[in-house]
């Protein structure tokens, strides 16, 4: 056997359990995939993947692990292994998925994902994964907490509607209802006044913001939102990427003349990142020139509304980034100028 160039742990991970698939890479470039093992995604499964992982490779040569960002399930891990100073990269779901689809899998099982996870790791230079701001870290919990209070007002709000509108509406339902939505009201309330509370102690996240709030229809929580749900954009490389991981990019489906899909977004990535774009979308459209004669311009190109509003939301995410990576604000008159 050659020597041993590369080794990598690619993880696939669930909500209980961490599947993981051993692989090293030689001087003559060829790929070995040589263990495999399932562990529970507890304090005590990350121990004994651990060891197992050392047992099986070079002491010599650094284990790299490598997993997808799923959810919340990898977090534990993730920051088990940064505090244990092993070497770890995180990557974006969609990444590996494109990579996948390259392989040519016949099935798709936990253990298929986690050797295409460490093939991946193998064959492509990944970035070290480093836990997120705790600023930001706050931001996002603070943030989706409250989308999960709006959420439930909302369905309160139609059961109060649609008591309303019976015959003979029950008034104790009706006050049980609106007593919750006064709660929800005053939670909501709290979390805005918690998320002010970080804005205000962290200066540099103050001009960030005000940076970013100078495009139109993007307002102080949005901003909160998008730089909570990228930890700052830190594994975020370029526009398209972000537009991956908000699952804003397009997809489409075409093969000779026989078979041609619609163009339609993925959907596949950060539906709290994609969700905060609707809003500053609909505002730009409204009162912006630049976004308003976008908007037109693809209406009258094919007619779908819902169409060109995407693509706005894509234009003003993609343009948060360009402010938070040049230190700049929003300029109506760029083009012009330029």
């Amino acid at each position: 056997m050659g020597k041993i160039v590369k080794q990598v742990a690619g993880i696939d991970v669930a909500q209980k359990e961490l599947v993981v698939t051993l692989g090293h890479l030689l001087d003559d470039f060829s790929i070995e995939l040589f263990a495999y093992k399932v562990f529970k995604n507890s304090d005590s499964g990350f121990k004994s993947l651990v060891e197992w992982t050392n047992k099986l490779t070079d002491n010599e040569v650094d284990v790299l692990y490598v997993m997808e960002a799923t959810g919340v399930y990898h977090q534990k891990f993730a920051y088990f292994l940064t505090d244990n100073n092993y070497k770890l990269s995180i990557v974006l779901p969609n990444k590996i998925s494109n990579y996948m689809r390259t392989l040519e899998l016949k099935t798709v099982t936990d253990k298929s994902c986690s050797q295409a996870i460490a093939q991946f790791g193998l064959e492509r230079k990944l970035d070290k994964w480093s836990k997120p701001k705790v600023t930001y870290k706050e931001l996002q919990q603070l943030t989706r907490e409250r989308d999960q209070i709006v959420q439930e007002r909302s369905i309160i709000k139609n059961q109060i509607h649609a008591e309303i509108t019976e015959a003979e509406p029950n008034q104790r339902s009706l006050e049980r209802m609106q007593a919750r939505i006064r709660f929800l009201n005053s939670q909501e309330k709290e979390i805005k006044e918690d998320i002010d509370c970080i804005v205000k102690e962290n200066p540099d996240l103050r001009q960030i913001i005000d940076r970013i709030t100078t495009i139109p229809g993007v307002g102080e929580l949005t901003a909160v939102i998008v730089l909570a749900e990228t930890n700052g954009f830190e594994l975020i490389r370029n526009k398209s990427q972000l537009s991956s991981y908000a699952g804003l990019d397009v997809k489409e489906k075409q093969s000779g003349t026989s078979v041609k899909g619609k163009p339609r977004i993925s959907k596949k990535g950060n539906r709290a990142l994609r969700k905060s774009m609707h809003l500053p979308a609909l505002t730009a459209v409204k009162w912006d020139d630049n976004f308003k004669e976008t908007y037109a311009r693809l209406v009258s190109k094919h007619g779908i509304k819902m169409k060109a509003l995407v693509a706005i939301q894509r234009k003003i995410l993609q343009l948060i980034y360009i402010l938070f990576k040049n230190e700049t604000i929003y300029d109506k008159d760029y083009t012009i100028k330029k």
